[in-house]
């Protein structure tokens, strides 16, 4: 893989992580801003994190039923100079801690900090892990030892579900953060989501309704 993918695996397992029939854990993927957290433009400090509602019960309700929970998330700002990677990992660091208070974690976290035309080397490239590439999912099934085809990436972008479908994923929208702006451009997409939902939570409950399992 070409592109210099940033990870931080912050769990080894879920208590109770299942395989999938293809041997491989099932993941559910996570958008950032405006899925995790609110979108706040470039979050750059800790102060300005806040989670959406219900967001941290949701990722604890795939914890609890074995799912590998991963976050992935465009981080352009790197590029653009308006923070450097040592900042967004302490935003990261912070945002974890947040979400551990509340019972939930992450198994992993990946990054990508370049932007194509915007920036100093070595952050201003094309990559393969910008999304909607798919190399951030590439490199934690790597690490992590997943299953793509049976895993589902949720976001607020249709770069979200875009990413999912090329990795064989199925990719759900969420309409907090820009997903209502991605919603209205629709006509515009190739290939629909597996469904469109308010929310995280919602989400979250949507699969588990469908009896997918970790």
């Amino acid at each position: 893989m070409n592109s210099k993918l940033r990870t931080r695996n912050l769990k080894s397992a879920t208590p109770n992580s299942q395989l999938s029939p293809s041997r491989g854990f099932r993941a559910i993927f996570l958008d950032r801003d405006g899925t995790i957290c609110e979108d706040v433009g470039y979050l750059n400090s800790i102060e300005q994190i806040l989670l959406i509602p219900r967001a941290a019960a949701a990722i604890r309700r795939l914890n609890e039923n074995g799912f590998k929970t991963v976050m992935v998330t465009n981080q352009s700002g790197v590029a653009r100079g308006f923070f450097t990677e040592t900042r967004l990992q302490e935003v990261h660091a912070e945002l974890t801690r947040l979400l551990r208070e509340e019972g939930a974690f992450l198994d992993g976290v990946y990054y990508c900090p370049h932007y194509p035309d915007e920036g100093e080397e070595p952050y201003r490239r094309i990559c393969d892990c910008r999304k909607p590439a798919p190399g951030l999912l590439l490199q934690a099934a790597e690490d992590l030892g997943l299953d793509l085809p049976a895993s589902l990436m949720i976001g607020d972008h249709y770069s979200d579900v875009e990413c999912a479908q090329r990795v064989g994923a199925q990719g759900i929208l969420v309409l907090t953060g820009h997903g209502h702006e991605a919603l209205s451009k629709k006509e515009n997409w190739p290939s629909l989501p597996s469904i469109i939902v308010p929310d995280l939570y919602e989400a979250v409950r949507w699969i588990l309704f469908n009896g997918v399992k970790g």
